[in-house]
């Protein structure tokens, strides 16, 4: 469905307040910078950022939404005979080998992850990212394999699953910060991917097959 005039105005609109928050953050810190001085950068109201963000944290982590729902996109994606598990690790290797940025490999997110670690509100507001992307994921295997509310193994293999991609990304960006060039850190996750592949046990591995009896 096309998109209307008035959805591409709000969304450009979005965006642009978001580049200008972001700008700011990358140049003074995220806690220096207020929500009125992002208005007044962005030439709109207070009010009008806070229509589109409803938090300070949501203009530097904008694309939260798609973190969210990402692996349970994955594992619903997953092909004929493979697992949730390996469909994460498929596409996480997809991911890294292509270089891409959807996983941060790319010039100038060291200097976007160096503002997280350096705000407590950042952090915490990653770590909410991160636990409802696990909530969401633990949703999706119920659905996918019909295990019931109170059956604890789509939990466990939610967080299982979660872990590889908590622990490619935060890798990621630690390398970045650390000076690393995105082709050479994309070559050592790649490494890093098979050896978390090997830590998990074949439960892990082979469960929720599409296909499968």
């Amino acid at each position: 469905m096309a998109e209307g005039l008035r959805e591409r105005k709000k969304r450009q609109t979005r965006q642009y307040i978001s580049d200008v928050a972001t700008g700011l953050f990358l140049e003074r810190g995220f806690e220096a910078v207020t929500v009125a001085e992002i208005a007044d950068a962005a030439n709109v109201s207070v009010n009008t950022v806070y229509n589109y963000f409803p938090a300070k944290e949501d203009l530097f982590l904008d694309r939260s939404e798609g973190v969210v729902d990402r692996l349970s996109r994955w594992v619903r994606g997953r092909r004929d005979g493979e697992s949730a598990a390996q469909a994460v690790l498929r596409e996480l290797r997809e991911e890294v080998e292509s270089v891409s940025p959807r996983v941060g490999l790319m010039d100038g997110y060291a200097r976007f992850t160096g503002v997280i670690h350096s705000s407590p509100a950042l952090r915490s507001r990653l770590w909410a990212i991160a636990q409802e992307a696990q909530d969401n994921l633990e949703r999706t295997l119920r659905e996918e394999t019909g295990a019931p509310d109170d059956d604890p193994v789509p939990s466990l293999m939610a967080g299982q699953i979660s872990w590889l991609h908590g622990t490619v990304t935060t890798t990621i960006g630690r390398r970045l910060m650390d000076g690393g060039k995105p082709a050479e850190v994309s070559r050592d996750i790649l490494v890093l991917l098979d050896e978390m592949e090997d830590l998990l046990g074949d439960r892990v591995l082979n469960y929720a097959v599409r296909g499968a009896d």
